[in-house]
């Protein structure tokens, strides 16, 4: 495992408490509305479950992206896998981060669009100038991304278990069900070796 790697270990408690900060201060600064089916982010629906673990600020997940969208692109298309993306906050700018995904994601819930805002949320941490709610929103101005806010509760609930029940402590990280069997992959090398596996 690599240093930068190892850098991004975490227990599930923290990541339970760091979601749980960022619903808090959603709920105290108002401003949201009911979910319109509480958007999550899952796509496709073939028999093999992939579920993508990153965080916006991890080097190695914002250098894996750009090879592993074409290839979940393809399988999601030709019915192969059912795909979650599981935003996992190391960062204490990770939860607002995930946070406005969702918001995205709750505006136009898709597989593509969800590719462009996981795109532009990466470089905004890379740039480590997007730390306010108004920085963030002013950049989804500019690249013309629309949300609208709502209670994310459900869906970091959502993460924490799924975090939990796959036993993730380090990103990125990727786990692949077929029927009974579950493999856990971690770091980018091995997640698109595991991915290419799956192609026909």
């Amino acid at each position: 495992m690599r240093l930068s790697e190892m850098k991004m270990k975490f227990s599930a408690a923290l990541v339970s408490v760091m979601f749980s900060i960022v619903i808090a201060i959603g709920t105290l600064t108002g401003g949201v509305v009911p979910a319109r089916g509480e958007p999550f982010p899952t796509y496709g629906t073939g028999p093999i479950q992939v579920r993508i673990y990153t965080d916006y600020f991890c080097p190695p997940c914002r250098a894996m992206e750009p090879e592993i969208e074409p290839l979940l692109r393809k399988l999601i298309d030709r019915g192969i896998i059912t795909l979650t993306l599981v935003d996992t906050p190391f960062s204490k700018y990770s939860p607002l981060y995930a946070r406005y995904f969702l918001y995205a994601q709750n505006r136009r819930d898709s597989f593509e669009h969800a590719l462009t805002v996981r795109n532009t949320l990466f470089e905004a941490a890379a740039n480590r100038h997007f730390t306010t709610k108004e920085r963030i929103e002013g950049l989804f101005k500019s690249k013309g991304i629309p949300f609208t806010e709502f209670d994310p509760a459900r869906a970091f609930d959502r993460y924490n278990a799924l975090i939990k029940e796959d036993h993730v402590d380090a990103t990125p990280s990727c786990v692949i069900m077929r029927s009974v069997r579950k493999e856990k992959f971690v770091g980018g090398p091995d997640i698109i070796k595991a991915l290419k596996g799956l192609q026909p």
